[in-house]
């Protein structure tokens, strides 16, 4: 078994070993991973901090011993807290991550960070001022990043910088946490779920207060909530079909 760690900005990670492959996900800088596969291009890895999987190219990552992968999964995750930021190599220059890239990687790829970073568990209640930072962030299938994001990985990436730990799919967030029997139950940072004609959960949002919520849907927006499903001003209809509610902590 091999193991690796992303030493770029961002990563695509695809379904099938090509460039012009569906993007499943992204590596943010930092990020570690079993590699399960590799060819000569390319490899299949598992991200060790959601286990999900998908193939990246071998020019975008760097090789690290088994020790390396296993301290970074007993040390404490550092994340870069704002929205870009910079990380100095050896030889001086400069390279851009965005928030929540992992700098707690620094040393192992021979870095500096001398940005602002967080660790540990939040408070639930800073939650939406965390998902705000991503307001007007385009929509982009399996995008992590202010400048492109889907609806799991705006609720991951949300999450992980309060020290929580969600699936990177909507389908599989909503297996975890505590279902909820009523929207009057919840609080601002649960999770809502809506599913499509199949009764497939293919959308979530963070619950904001006074029934709002913010998500991922054209852009990271935010709309009204209701029993229904959410509600969109500007089409004066309603888009998603709630399903399920989630209170993760």
């Amino acid at each position: 078994m091999e193991y690796g760690i992303g030493n770029l900005s961002i990563t695509p990670l695809r379904a099938e070993p090509s460039d012009k492959s569906e993007l499943v996900s992204q590596l943010l800088y930092g990020e570690h991973f079993q590699i399960l596969e590799k060819r000569k291009k390319w490899s299949y890895i598992r991200v060790a901090f959601d286990k999900y999987q998908g193939w990246i190219d071998n020019k975008q990552y760097q090789l690290i011993e088994e020790q390396d992968y296993h301290d970074l999964d007993r040390s404490e995750i550092m994340l870069s807290a704002d929205l870009v930021d910079y990380i100095y190599g050896h030889d001086g220059q400069l390279q851009p991550i965005c928030m929540g890239s992992t700098v707690s990687s620094v040393k192992l790829l021979n870095h500096q960070f001398e940005g602002r970073k967080i660790s540990g568990f939040k408070a639930k209640i800073n939650l939406i001022e965390t998902a705000s930072n991503y307001l007007n962030a385009p929509y982009l299938w399996g995008g992590k990043t202010p400048f492109g994001i889907d609806c799991s990985g705006f609720t991951q990436m949300v999450y992980k910088m309060h020290g929580q730990k969600l699936l990177r799919d909507a389908r599989l967030q909503a297996t975890q946490g505590e279902a909820l029997s009523f929207i009057e139950e919840s609080e601002a940072g649960d999770l809502a779920f809506f599913d499509n004609d199949e009764g497939i959960i293919t959308h979530v949002g963070i619950i904001m207060p006074d029934n709002y919520i913010i998500h991922a849907h054209g852009k990271v927006r935010i709309d009204r909530l209701d029993h229904t499903g959410i509600y969109n001003h500007e089409r004066r209809s309603h888009t998603h079909r709630l399903r399920v509610i989630k209170r993760i902590f």
